[in-house]
């Protein structure tokens, strides 16, 4: 935040134009529209994929609450990851419908990178979800196809795995069923 500016505030985001997603990131706010296509299609079929096995337990363990675009209070930070994900052991009941807003860490995120957006999910969101405790973080790229999975050890964030294209992949935290990337790409 630049010197002399006030702190951004929760009625900075309320501010918005109809259909802008804010964001609260060390007291700036942070504004974007909402995304593209190929974007909003990525995390459509893979929060499809994985609520049927892992929130349901359609052919596949259960245990997970899953939402789309929560907007997570943590701290000082609000913060709107494309998907996110708790373990049932940790949110035995989810939040009430009416609450506009999660205040306790998600145990998974997913960022769906934006050309606009890619740098803050990166380098000022994932700190963030290590600071909160958050055990997994995948972030998909829908025009280069990837995938890359971290995993939160005691020095931050370490990349297990990266997965390209159209690879059936086993990705943990949800290693359990197997997920076909190519789902997540709209080719042109």
């Amino acid at each position: 935040m630049g010197r002399g500016k006030k702190p951004a505030t929760y009625a900075d985001i309320e501010a918005l134009p109809e259909g802008w997603v804010g964001e609260l990131l060390e007291d700036e706010l942070l504004a974007s529209p909402r995304p593209a296509v190929g974007h909003a299609h990525c995390a459509f079929v893979l929060g499809f994929a994985l609520g049927g096995p892992f929130s349901l337990g359609r052919g596949g363990p259960g245990g997970w609450w899953f939402l789309p675009e929560p907007e997570l209070h943590l701290g000082r930070d609000v913060l709107v990851p494309d998907l996110a994900g708790w373990r049932r052991e940790r949110m035995p009941q989810p939040p009430s419908p009416r609450e506009p807003f999660v205040p306790l860490a998600p145990d998974w995120v997913c960022e769906v990178l934006s050309p606009s957006t890619a740098r803050v999910d990166r380098h000022r969101k994932l700190p963030v979800y290590f600071r909160e405790g958050v055990s997994h973080a995948w972030l998909i790229d829908p025009l280069a196809r990837t995938l890359e999975v971290f995993r939160g050890d005691a020095g931050g964030w370490a990349r297990t795995e990266t997965h390209a294209g159209d690879a059936l992949v086993r990705a943990e935290p949800f290693e359990a069923v197997e997920l076909g990337l190519g789902a997540l790409w709209l080719v042109p």
